[in-house]
């Protein structure tokens, strides 16, 4: 009889990337689409709403790529240095670094005779390993990964904010604003409730959570883009 294989599936290995990609895209949507709301309101021109969109774009998927990579890769920084410390440690005096494992999994509930000797094995097998798992709370699926989380978050920035210009390029300028914000908000309910169905969250929690706050964007952009235009006028 051949042996069956239990393979699980964690969502948790996936939470790097699905975090800077819905965060891209979800502020892709609401800072391009409350731009052109404002922008609309002021009674700006088509063609000066098309070019304000596309210059929200690029400039919005740059600033989250530069952001991005600069938060990482503190993060990163910070990690290499514990590293670059534990190396140093284990180097200096690793009966202490042993006892020091061996006091974690005897906390997590090991009886300490078998703490003991899990600890040499994993030692002996991959020393600094054990101490960045075990000890750091590092490993391979929370590591920092500073140009992939850039790059993600660029390119579903650059997807989010395509959306509404791209309704403000074709849609009909009578009622443009309505258009993008609700369009924009349909969107924004969708991208909400897939990304909280992806972590095992409530979809409707999701969606609910981004439309409030991307209506609430909206309303507040539009009221200062009157104002102003009323102001300019």
């Amino acid at each position: 009889m051949a042996r069956r294989h239990h393979l699980e599936k964690h969502r948790s290995q996936h939470i790097g990337w699905l975090r800077a990609a819905v965060l891209g895209a979800n502020d892709g949507i609401v800072s391009t689409a409350s731009l052109l709301v404002g922008i609309a309101a002021a009674h700006a021109s088509h063609a000066t709403l098309v070019t304000t969109g596309v210059a929200g774009l690029v400039a919005g998927a740059m600033s989250m790529a530069a952001g991005e990579y600069v938060s990482v890769h503190s993060q990163a920084d910070t990690e290499n240095a514990d590293l670059a410390r534990e190396r140093a440690e284990l180097e200096a005096d690793p009966v202490a670094e042993r006892r020091e494992l061996t006091a974690i999994y005897t906390g997590r509930g090991l009886k300490p005779e078998l703490a003991r000797e899990v600890a040499a094995q994993l030692m002996a097998h991959d020393a600094l390993g054990a101490h960045a798992r075990d000890e750091l709370g590092l490993s391979d699926v929370a590591s920092a990964r500073p140009v992939q989380a850039a790059l993600s978050s660029a390119a579903s920035f650059a997807v989010g904010a395509s959306l509404p210009v791209t309704i403000a390029a074709f849609a009909p300028e009578t009622g443009l604003s309505w258009w993008i914000s609700g369009t924009s908000l349909l969107l924004l309910a969708v991208l909400g409730g897939v990304a909280a169905g992806v972590g095992g969250a409530n979809p409707w929690v999701g969606a609910w959570r981004v439309t409030f706050w991307g209506a609430l964007a909206f309303g507040v952009t539009a009221g200062v883009g009157r104002l102003f235009g009323a102001a300019l006028g």
